[in-house]
């Protein structure tokens, strides 16, 4: 019956849980690993007593996990019958699930293994020739000295390319990071000029703005984005761009320098190739006036993936390295 108007109704008192069922509830979440983990197996192994000896239980106590489980979700997952066991619709369904979750959990496992074992393991990267040729490959011995497990497969390429598609660990790239997706570390800098020899300018004479560097022999680097478009700072910091078809197109800058010390036309270079010329006297900056062009010099690797041992030792390596290089003393 209703209260009469004069009566208020006494609220029931809950109970707090007791200690006892708190441990059963935080019990019950760990159970469901293992419930999913036993009918995981079974359905991998294709019965139950395979799946008792992968797991190393035995067999009852696996058939008590997946019945656990079932009951739990209210719905029949596998199909049982003196022959064998399969999963059902709705079972297909909770395994695709249910094994990236156990999955996803093992790569947590082995994350923190990774982490805190010696760094090993084969290590990709991508690099481009130039920076791969001269400054990487004279450095590589000492790197594998210190780290005897790990082994280099570097790769040698002028173009960008898609780590995780094609299967590197990390690359060197040089200036702005287009991809911001990418985790970076710089690792040094470098400055860009343009550099001609002193034999180019005795017979082409020497430009002295910036405009007049379309009446010149340009050398260009073949594989820019930019489409042999060359980004030039000016006195004034408005940065001009010259469009040439180039006198020689190549896509590799020692090339590039040694056609530019041949006297064969002028080249905007970074100072990791031409600083050894410069420094002989083989070539020279070619409008002094213009302030320099920075780069930086970057390690990348994944997104959203831990740093792997051996990535992050290379890394940490070549950043103390290459601590006393840069911009311009190379």
């Amino acid at each position: 019956p209703w209260p009469s108007p004069n009566r208020v109704p006494i609220a029931p008192q809950l109970s707090p849980i007791s200690e006892p069922s708190k441990r059963c509830v935080t019990g019950a979440k760990m159970d469901r690993l293992t419930e999913m983990e036993a009918f995981a197996t079974v359905v991998d192994q294709g019965g139950f007593t395979d799946a008792a000896r992968k797991m190393g239980i035995s067999k009852s106590a696996v058939s008590k996990h997946v019945s656990s489980l079932e009951a739990r979700l209210g719905a029949r997952l596998l199909n049982r019958t003196t022959r064998r066991v399969s999963p059902t619709e709705i079972g297909l369904v909770y395994y695709d699930r249910a094994r990236r979750v156990l999955n996803d959990a093992g790569e947590a496992d082995s994350i923190v293994t990774a982490m805190q074992s010696a760094p090993s393991g084969v290590l990709r990267m991508s690099v481009a020739t130039d920076f791969g040729v001269g400054l990487l490959s004279p450095v590589l011995d000492e790197f594998l000295d210190e780290f005897p497990e790990i082994s280099v497969n570097m790769v040698l390429k002028n173009r960008y390319v898609e780590l995780i598609s094609e299967g590197f660990d990390m690359a060197i790239r040089l200036g702005e990071m287009e991809d911001s997706s990418l985790r970076a570390r710089k690792i040094s800098e470098t400055t860009q000029r343009l550099i001609a020899a002193p034999r180019y300018f005795q017979k082409h004479g020497r430009p002295t703005r910036i405009d007049e560097l379309n009446d010149h022999r340009l050398l260009h680097y073949s594989n820019q984005s930019s489409a042999n478009v060359w980004r030039i700072a000016a006195p004034s910091g408005e940065v001009r761009q010259v469009r040439g078809t180039g006198w020689l197109t190549v896509n590799d800058g020692q090339s590039l320098l040694n056609a530019a010390v041949k006297g064969m036309g002028i080249a905007y270079l970074p100072s990791f190739l031409y600083h050894e010329a410069m420094a002989a006297g083989l070539v020279e900056d070619v409008i002094p006036d213009l302030p320099q062009t920075t780069l930086g010099i970057y390690a990348v690797y994944p997104p959203g993936r831990f740093t792997q041992p051996k990535v992050r030792a290379f890394i940490d390596f070549l950043v103390e390295r290459f601590a006393s290089k840069g911009p311009d003393t190379w």
